[in-house]
């Protein structure tokens, strides 16, 4: 089968948008693009929704998150892994007495 070339304007804004999107959910711009065409002569219409807020929460990520914003907060984020490391030491060591 052949490809052929389709190409439309679009506010560069709305494209940002949906490109960002589209990275959220694991895809580029053109896969979904293909997508919908293919899908949509399938079913004759436009017959689903992809919306982030349907992703499931990672909750690692969101924890990571968390404590960058908590040691922004507290000024330590600019930590190096020994002065973490000797902080965690003093800790146990403080815990074990």
């Amino acid at each position: 089968m052949s490809s052929v070339l389709v190409q439309f304007r679009t506010e560069e804004t709305a494209k940002a948008m949906a490109s960002s999107i589209c990275d959220r959910l694991g895809l580029d711009l053109q896969s979904y693009l293909r997508m919908c065409i293919s899908r949509m002569n399938q079913e004759n219409g436009i017959p689903f929704s992809m919306n982030v807020n349907d992703i499931p929460r990672n909750r690692g990520l969101e924890a990571m998150k968390e404590a960058s914003r908590i040691a922004n907060e507290n000024g330590i984020s600019d930590m190096t892994l020994d002065e973490i490391n000797a902080e965690i030491d003093d800790v146990r060591k403080q815990e074990s007495k």
